[in-house]
């Protein structure tokens, strides 16, 4: 992409062959040139392609992609009918949102996003009081630490057999050294995944899953291979036949209240998974950072069960019980794949920092009235959140998960990437549900945080209510009334 700056204005022009490897695999059943819309649209929606950038001629497309012209052109056309692009002369066909005539603004909507915006990007919540506490102790137990040189590769003793006794506890034997401490849970995803996986390998993803996830599957050149979850949970039936046949180098899961679904394996469930892993040799990682957030019920089992086998993995994580700023996680694993792990993230990060591991052996160890007071904020502010769903934006169907962070919600009609461009406009910010995919799907599917303070989550949810309404959807998806804001194939 080259950048022009003409006075106050810039003007990016997007080159036909980056364009052309941002689309991806845009190709579906159907109209090409519904379906090259729709690509488009979404290189637009997610930023991918930045607003105010001239895109290629549609000649020069239709000869990249092996098309006619008549097919691009109509493309382009059904994009400028639907306010995503718009052509001048002397300028081209140049990226835009919707806007004017094509939606319905309410009085207080404004063409640039207001000066305060609410975050719903984000599924965690700000730190608890007796963070402040934990703090000092660990402060106290510092100078014990400042002798030796600060580099501890697996970790500080003192934390491992923290972790490990709490494995154990929960019905995993676990010993100090089948544990390395992370600088937090996204670093043992990367380390994991970065040492497991090569560029062509395949990784089984549930499917929704966390985002970042998949971004780092992607990252190393791999392949996420998507299983569904479905109002039951993961498809095991079908996880077992793509393990068979697609052969992936590991398997990743959230097993208790899933990142964005909220759902969790049943105890039948789990057992069926760690039974595939042993016979098809796979490395099941399991990630359980939102475990502790269990809000309704029984906590749920250890997905490792009693006598895990060397291929079945862990992540833990201090962030979304305690606090994301401590960026302390952890792996639990074999001791062989431990010290494989700790040697290649040697090359990159030589440990995590001791003041923060003292802290979260501090609130691991004596955290538990942290934990229950947290857990009862959240449980109000899930309980808000549905409500206030219900009176603002009664078409939605919501789930009500018993834990975790997040409520995943059926909108009734494949326009969550355009909803989230439209409601930065009026004051928040929200995750689309294809951000949650491995090939676009869920564009009906909205992931609601409630890690937020009650006001600040109602207001954001009015905010969400005011760009829903600007859409037109409030009529049966389908109707005409509702296929016409966006000029989609819907």
């Amino acid at each position: 992409m080259t950048i022009t700056e003409h006075g106050s204005s810039v003007e990016r022009r997007m080159a036909t062959p980056q364009l052309v490897r941002l689309l991806g695999s845009w190709r579906r059943a159907g109209p090409a040139y519904l379906a090259l819309a729709d690509g488009l649209r979404r290189t637009v929606l997610d930023g991918t392609v930045p607003l105010r950038t001239r895109l290629p001629s549609e000649r020069e497309l239709a000869s990249a992609l092996g098309l006619s012209r008549t097919t691009t052109g109509a493309a382009y056309q059904h994009l400028r009918d639907a306010g995503f692009l718009t052509s001048r002369r002397g300028s081209g066909t140049v990226t835009t949102l919707p806007s004017g005539g094509r939606t319905r603004r309410t009085s207080d909507s404004t063409t640039h996003p207001p000066d305060v915006v609410v975050d719903l990007t984000i599924a965690a919540s700000a730190s608890p009081s007796g963070l402040h506490g934990a703090y000092l102790r660990a402060l106290g137990e510092l100078p014990r630490y400042l002798d030796g040189r600060g580099y501890h590769y697996f970790g500080l003793d003192v934390l491992r057999e923290t972790v490990a006794a709490e494995h154990t506890r929960r019905g995993t034997p676990t010993r100090p050294d089948e544990i390395l401490i992370t600088s937090g849970a996204q670093q043992a995803i990367s380390l994991l995944l970065s040492t497991l996986v090569g560029p062509g390998d395949r990784v089984v993803v549930e499917h929704p899953t966390y985002s970042n996830a998949i971004a780092t599957v992607r990252s190393l050149g791999a392949r996420p291979v998507p299983v569904p979850v479905g109002l039951d949970g993961l498809d095991v039936d079908l996880l077992e036949s793509t393990i068979r046949q697609s052969s992936p180098r590991a398997v990743y899961l959230i097993p208790d209240h899933q990142n964005p679904t909220g759902l969790s394996m049943s105890v039948s469930a789990r057992a069926r998974v760690r039974e595939i892993a042993a016979r098809n040799r796979t490395i099941v990682i399991a990630d359980e950072t939102l475990t502790d957030l269990t809000l309704t019920g029984p906590r749920p089992a250890p997905f490792l069960g009693g006598a895990p086998g060397g291929g079945l993995v862990a992540i833990g994580s201090t962030s979304k019980s305690y606090w994301g700023g401590l960026r302390v996680g952890w792996i639990r694993a074999s001791r062989e794949l431990v010290a494989r792990l700790a040697r290649e993230r040697a090359r990159d990060d030589l440990g995590t920092a001791v003041l923060e591991q003292l802290v979260a052996h501090e609130l691991l160890t004596d955290g538990q009235e942290i934990l229950a007071s947290r857990r009862a904020a959240l449980r109000v502010q899930r309980d808000g959140l549905r409500d206030l769903l219900a009176r603002l934006l009664p078409t939605w169907r919501v789930s009500s998960p018993a834990g975790g962070l997040s409520l995943w919600a059926d909108l009734g009609a494949p326009v969550s990437s355009a909803l989230a461009a439209t409601a930065l406009h009026h004051g928040v910010r929200v995750a689309p549900g294809p951000s949650f995919g491995a090939d676009g799907s869920f564009e009906d599917r909205l992931r609601l945080p409630f890690g937020q303070p009650t006001g600040e989550i109602e207001q954001g949810v009015r905010a969400l209510a005011r760009a829903w309404g600007t859409l037109g959807l409030d009529a049966p998806f389908g109707s005409p009334a509702a296929g016409t804001v966006l000029g989609t194939a819907v």
